[in-house]
């Protein structure tokens, strides 16, 4: 008997009533560079097979979805909070920040929010609610996820170009051996977060 392959069939809203939006961010585990959220309104009939949480999801994949989701979403909005900010006022609530800046841009404006995680703080007076893994199950957040992927690995291709080093082309600015190795040799620049205790023997950079 052959092996059967099971797909992950996301839920195409939460409710039917009400103008619904996914919600989720990237990078709140990253020692560098800011957390980026995206905000998505999707069309009743949208669908498409490569759709999953991020993470699940090929980078050539999420680039093909990326293309899909801007031009078949009746709104979505991209947002980040920087390094300093983050170390600042912390991680979570830049998170919450990223995420609300992103809600900022939607028109039409959503009237119900569905947000990845178990915690967020309330937008204005938007209801929502918070879905544990909720970008494996609803393609809004899933729709999310990828924008807010796709758009912060550009941006950490970007900040390679300026700190080649520490390999943000490859690791994004998370904790690999690579990066580790590297902040132990050239100390941390001015997009590590220094509120996450990496500092190395040696001095910053």
């Amino acid at each position: 008997m052959g092996l059967l392959t099971f797909v992950a069939v996301l839920q195409s809203f939460y409710q039917t009533e009400l103008i619904e939006a996914g919600s989720d961010e990237a990078g709140r585990g990253c020692y560098a560079g800011p957390v980026f959220a995206a905000a998505v309104v999707l069309p009743v009939d949208f669908y498409h097979p490569l759709l999953n949480d991020s993470k699940q999801v090929a980078a050539k994949e999420r680039e093909i979805l990326k293309k899909v989701i801007e031009s078949s979403a009746i709104a979505w909005a991209v947002a980040s909070v920087d390094n300093t900010e983050i170390d600042h006022i912390n991680i979570l609530q830049a998170s919450y920040k990223a995420m609300h800046q992103a809600i900022d841009q939607l028109i039409p404006k959503p009237q119900l929010l569905l947000i990845d995680g178990n915690r967020f703080i309330p937008y204005k007076k938007t209801p929502h609610h918070c879905i544990i893994k909720g970008d494996g199950i609803y393609s809004s957040i899933a729709a999310a996820s990828i924008l807010a992927k796709t758009y912060r690995d550009a941006y950490m291709q970007q900040l390679h170009q300026e700190f080649p080093h520490y390999g943000w082309d490859k690791n994004k600015g998370y904790g690999t051996l690579q990066h580790r190795t590297a902040i132990e040799k050239y100390g941390l620049c001015k997009y590590h977060r220094k509120s996450y205790a990496i500092e190395p023997k040696q001095h910053s950079v």
